[in-house]
């Protein structure tokens, strides 16, 4: 029978157990991940209401983003247009349901008398328009300005016809700049864009 070398698995042990120890002692050193959500307006902060036939169902979404954002890190670009993938500061949500709940909620406040809904709906909910979103450009910079462009589409869907298409752009510098001032700048890019869709709505119902 082979002879156990106990001074040599007495050597092996130590090693593992020096490495479980300075893995032990990191993780207190490691960053905490932080998260972030847009954030609605709320009744207060808006002059005035849109007023369209009440009990008209709008459905909102689908909203497409480019796939460079569709992560949970919050993306921003250098000066010299790298991306950059921040591990440690994250969207609470991806960012496509995030952008429809927020439009969503939105216009909840713009238009009270409408039902809003978010796509995709039952199909026994008698939906009367759709507004599909695609988000073209959402790029960052934490010391600068943050772009956003949206083509979005009003659809009739109970009349199967596209009502109307428009392109949004907005650029804001980001305030405060870091990722708190991001995600407040891409909230209200998000509720000038609802004021968009509102008028729109109003005008065409």
């Amino acid at each position: 029978m082979k002879k156990i070398n106990f001074r040599s698995c007495l050597r092996v042990g130590v090693v593992c157990l020096a490495f479980g120890l300075s893995g032990c002692v990191s993780i207190p050193n490691s960053p905490t991940p932080r998260f972030y959500a847009l954030s609605a307006i709320s009744g207060t902060q808006v002059s005035k209401t849109i007023n369209i036939p009440a009990g008209v169902i709008i459905s909102i979404g689908p909203v497409k983003i480019p796939e460079y954002q569709d992560r949970p890190q919050i993306v921003t670009k250098d000066k010299e247009g790298m991306l950059k993938f921040d591990e440690f500061n994250r969207w609470g949500e991806s960012l496509d349901h995030g952008v429809t709940r927020l439009i969503r909620e939105d216009l909840s406040v713009l238009l009270p008398k409408a039902k809003l809904i978010v796509y995709p709906s039952n199909p026994l909910v008698a939906v009367k328009y759709q507004v599909a979103l695609e988000v073209i450009d959402l790029d960052s910079e934490l010391d600068g300005d943050m772009s956003f462009v949206v083509q979005w589409t009003v659809i009739d869907v109970q009349n199967s016809k596209v009502v109307m298409m428009k392109r949004s752009e907005f650029r804001t510098a980001i305030s405060p700049q870091n990722y708190f001032g991001l995600a407040n700048t891409l909230s209200k890019a998000c509720a000038s864009l609802s004021s968009q869709i509102a008028e729109a709505l109003a005008n065409n119902v």
